[in-house]
C-alpha cells in the first residue's frame, strides 16, 4: 500500500474515534449540566470535573488520586459523597491542559470491577465544599486504638467458631452475621434474655483485662456479664434497632475488632449521624444514644471514609469533610458487645420507647414467605385483616385522586369499561362519570363504604378477579401490587390486570419506591414529615394510602421507636414513617387515633393491599404511599378490640402492614414478563414507580 494512502487511512481512523471521543466527552459535559447544573468552560482551566471518577461509580480517592498526579502535580481533589464525578485542581493550567489531553476516554481499573471510562472538561470554578459538622448523639463516645493489636489477635482467638456447643455459647448463623452469647443468651424471637438461664459459660477469661479498663477509665459503672460477638463479612451488616431497655442496664460497650465500618444512628426526629468505626476501636452507647437512638450497618461492601491522609479532629467530622472522603473495601469484623442484665424495670428518660415504662412490645415480626401458602398467610395477617380492621380510619385519610392517575382516567372515551383492581375506598371510580366504572377490593369493610358512597364495588381477590377476559377497555392497580409478598404472586397480579384487558386497553399500575429520592427531588412522602399532624394536608406517598406509611425517618414522633425494635435477620423490618428505605420487604405501621379514625397516621406508607386491596390514596397528617389497603397486622393491639382500645386512655392500637417496595426497573422487568404485553411509558412519581401498559391488538 503507499505510504501516503496509508498515513490518510491512519489519520481518518484517528479522527473518526477522537470523533467518538469528543461526542461521549459533550454528551457527559450534557449529563452533569442536566442533572447535577454544572458548566463546564470553553477555554482550559486549573480546573476539571472528571464525570465517572466519583465515589457513587466504586472510584476511591487513592485510584483516582495516582492517575490524576501522573499528569502534574495537584492541588486539591474534591469527591461529592455518592456522586459519579469528583473535581481536580492543578497547581497550573499547563498541567490541567495535560489531563484533559491523556487522560480523556482513558479507562481506569478500579477495585475487583470492569473499571470505568474517564470523560475530563475545564470547569471555571469548583464548587465549595464546606466540613458539615453534626452533633453526635448525647452520650455516645468512640474511644480510637483502645486495645493494642496484640490484645486484638488474643480476643479473636479466644472465639472458636468452629465449636457447635449451643448450650455454651449459643452459637447461630444468622442472615447476614454470625453469633456467639456468651453469659446470658440474646433471643431474637422475643428481643430479650432470659434472666433466670444464664449460660454454662460465662464471658472468655480474654475479655477481663478490657473490661477492667473500662472501668477504670469510667466508660461504664457495670461490670458486663453478657457478651455478644457478631462477626460480618464484606457485604453483611445488622437493621437499625434499639437493645431491649427492659433486658440491659444503661452502658453499652461495642469493641470493633479486625476491619473498620461505618455504623448510622437515627433520631426518631429524622436526624442521622454516620460513625466511623475504625478497627480496635471502642464505642460507648449511654444515655439518650442508647435508649433512643437507633443503631444499625447497612449490608454493602463498600463504605465511605475518612481518607488516610486527612488531618482527622474526629471520625464524625471526618465523614463531613468533603474534601478528605475515600471508599474503603469492607473486610471480615468482629465486634464484642458487652452488657449488663438488668434485674428492675427500667426507668430511663425516654418512656416513649420503653418497654418497661408502657411503651408497648411488639410481637416478634414474621419471616419472609418460603412458597405460597406462607405468603398467603402473611398477606391475610399483614395487609387483608389490617385493612378490615383500620377502614373507617383510612378511608377518612384518603379523598384527594392524584393527578397523573386522573389524567389516566380523564384520556378515556365515553363509554369505556374502567376496573379498579384495589379500589378502597373508591377514590378513583367517580373521577370520570363518562365511563363505566366498577371496582374491587379484598377488604369487604371497604367495599361497603364504596357502596356507601355509590359506587360499584365488590369483593375480590386481585389473583382472581371474578371478570370476564377481555371485558375491560382499562384497568388501574394503585398502590395494590406492592403488597404481595413474593415475586411469584406479583407477576400473578399483573397477569390477571392483562387477562381482564380487552386487545389494545391499557392498564396503569404504581407501587411504592425504594427510592424516595430521586433526581436529586425528595418525595411528598420524605419533606412532608413535619406536616404529619396537618391532616388536611393530601401527602401523595408510594402506597397509595395518604397518611398511612411507616416512616424510615425515625421523626415521625416519639413513638415510632415501638416500630422500628429490633429483629432477627431473616425476618422483616419494621419500617420508620418519613425515612429512606433500608430493605425492600417490610412492615409499615398504622398507627389508630384515639377517638374518630383519621386523624393521625404514624406511618402510613399508603395502604395498598396485596390480593387485591388498593385504598386511597390520600395524604394525611402522617405519610401516604400509595393506593390501596395493604395486609398489615397489629403490633399489639387485636382488630376486634381497637373500637374498644380507642375509648381508654391506653396507646393508640398500632397494626402492621406487609409492602416489597420496588427499585428502579423492577416493575418494567416484572411487566415484560407477562405475554401479549407492552409497556408503553414508565416514570417515577412522588415516591412511586409507575407504569402504563398496552395489551397486544393481537391478544
Amino acid at each position: 500500500m503507499d505510504v501516503n494512502v496509508e498515513n490518510n487511512l491512519k489519520a481518518f481512523r484517528r479522527s473518526k474515534v477522537d470523533k467518538k471521543l469528543l461526542r461521549k466527552q459533550m454528551k457527559s459535559s450534557h449529563t452533569l449540566l442536566k442533572h447535577e447544573g454544572i458548566s463546564t468552560a470553553l477555554e482550559p482551566t486549573k480546573s476539571l470535573v472528571v464525570a465517572n471518577g466519583g465515589l457513587g461509580n466504586g472510584v476511591s480517592r487513592e485510584e483516582l488520586s495516582a492517575v490524576l498526579k501522573e499528569m502534574g502535580e495537584v492541588e486539591t481533589i474534591l469527591m461529592p459523597p455518592h456522586k459519579p464525578y469528583a473535581f481536580v485542581t492543578y497547581c497550573s493550567e499547563e498541567n490541567a491542559r495535560k489531563a484533559h489531553i491523556h487522560l480523556n476516554g482513558q479507562k481506569l481499573q478500579c477495585g475487583e470491577e470492569n473499571g470505568v471510562t474517564l470523560y475530563l472538561s475545564f470547569v471555571d470554578s469548583v464548587p465549595c465544599e464546606q466540613q458539615a459538622y453534626v452533633t453526635w448523639p448525647a452520650g455516645l463516645v468512640l474511644v480510637e486504638d483502645f486495645v493494642s493489636p496484640e490484645e486484638e489477635a488474643l480476643l479473636l482467638a479466644a472465639i472458636d467458631w468452629s465449636s457447635t456447643n449451643d448450650d455454651v455459647t449459643a452459637q447461630k448463623a444468622l442472615k447476614h452475621r454470625r453469633v456467639k452469647h456468651f453469659g446470658f443468651e440474646f433471643c431474637y424471637d422475643s428481643n430479650n434474655v432470659d434472666k433466670d438461664k444464664p449460660l454454662t459459660v460465662g464471658l472468655p477469661e480474654e475479655c477481663q483485662p478490657v473490661l477492667e479498663r473500662c472501668m477504670e477509665n469510667r466508660h461504664t459503672k457495670y461490670m458486663p456479664d453478657q457478651l455478644t460477638v457478631n462477626q460480618y463479612e464484606s457485604g453483611q451488616g445488622i437493621p437499625p434497632h434499639v437493645d431491649t431497655h427492659s433486658a440491659f442496664e444503661d452502658t453499652i460497650l461495642s469493641l470493633s475488632l479486625g476491619a473498620k465500618t461505618v455504623m448510622e444512628f437515627r433520631h426518631p426526629d429524622g436526624r442521622v449521624v454516620n460513625v466511623f468505626l475504625p478497627g480496635r476501636s471502642l464505642l460507648v452507647m449511654q444515655g439518650e444514644s442508647r435508649y433512643l437512638w437507633t443503631h444499625g450497618i447497612t449490608p454493602r461492601k463498600f463504605d465511605m471514609v475518612p481518607a488516610c491522609d486527612s488531618q482527622r479532629q474526629n471520625p464524625t467530622c471526618d465523614l463531613g469533610d468533603l474534601n478528605h472522603l475515600t471508599l474503603n473495601k469492607r473486610g471480615t469484623r468482629t465486634s464484642f458487645t458487652f452488657r449488663k442484665i438488668r434485674r428492675e424495670p427500667c426507668c430511663c428518660a425516654f418512656p416513649s420507647a420503653c418497654d418497661s415504662q408502657g411503651s408497648p412490645s411488639p410481637p416478634s415480626p414474621p419471616s419472609l414467605p418460603q412458597g405460597h401458602c406462607d405468603a398467603a398467610r402473611l398477606e391475610e395477617e399483614y395487609v387483608h385483616q389490617v385493612y378490615d380492621a383500620i377502614a373507617p380510619h383510612f378511608s377518612s385519610t384518603r379523598h384527594s385522586p392524584w393527578p397523573r392517575v386522573c389524567h389516566f382516567l380523564s384520556s378515556l372515551s365515553p363509554g369505556n369499561v374502567l376496573a379498579d383492581v384495589g379500589c378502597g375506598n373508591g377514590k378513583y371510580l367517580g373521577v370520570n362519570p363518562e365511563v363505566i366504572s366498577v371496582g374491587c377490593d379484598r377488604s369487604s369493610a371497604l367495599v361497603q363504604i364504596c357502596a356507601d358512597r355509590g359506587f360499584q364495588a365488590f369483593v375480590s381477590d386481585a389473583l382472581c378477579v371474578p371478570l370476564r377476559t377481555a371485558t375491560c377497555d382499562a384497568c388501574i392497580s394503585i398502590a395494590v401490587i406492592h403488597h404481595f409478598s413474593t415475586p411469584v404472586r406479583r407477576l400473578a397480579a399483573v397477569k390477571e390486570l392483562v387477562r381482564i384487558l380487552k386487545p389494545g386497553g391499557h392498564a396503569l399500575i404504581y407501587v411504592w419506591a425504594f427510592e424516595q429520592e430521586y433526581k436529586q427531588q425528595k418525595s411528598k412522602y420524605l419533606k412532608d414529615h413535619n406536616t404529619r399532624n396537618d391532616t388536611s394536608k393530601d401527602t401523595p406517598d408510594p402506597d397509595g394510602k395518604s397518611g398511612a406509611r411507616a416512616s424510615s425517618n425515625p421523626e415521625d414522633d416519639k413513638n415510632s421507636l415501638e416500630d422500628h425494635y429490633k429483629v432477627a435477620d431473616d425476618k422483616l423490618s419494621v419500617h420508620v414513617n418519613r425515612t429512606a428505605f433500608h430493605s425492600q420487604d417490610l412492615l409499615v405501621p398504622w398507627h389508630l387515633k384515639e377517638g374518630k379514625g383519621g386523624k393521625r397516621r404514624e406511618g402510613d406508607l399508603g395502604v395498598a393491599r396485596t390480593d387485591i386491596a388498593k385504598t386511597k390514596c390520600k395524604k394525611i397528617s402522617t405519610d401516604s404511599c400509595l393506593d390501596s389497603p395493604v395486609s398489615s397486622v397489629r403490633s399489639h393491639s387485636n382488630a376486634d378490640s381497637h373500637h374498644e382500645s380507642e375509648k381508654q386512655s391506653g396507646p393508640a392500637p398500632v397494626f402492621h402492614r406487609y409492602y416489597h417496595v420496588f427499585q428502579q426497573g423492577e416493575l418494567e422487568q416484572l411487566c415484560v414478563q407477562v405475554e401479549g404485553v407492552n409497556v408503553q411509558s414508565s416514570y417515577h412519581d412522588q415516591g412511586n414507580w409507575c407504569v402504563i401498559l398496552k395489551k397486544n391488538s393481537q391478544s
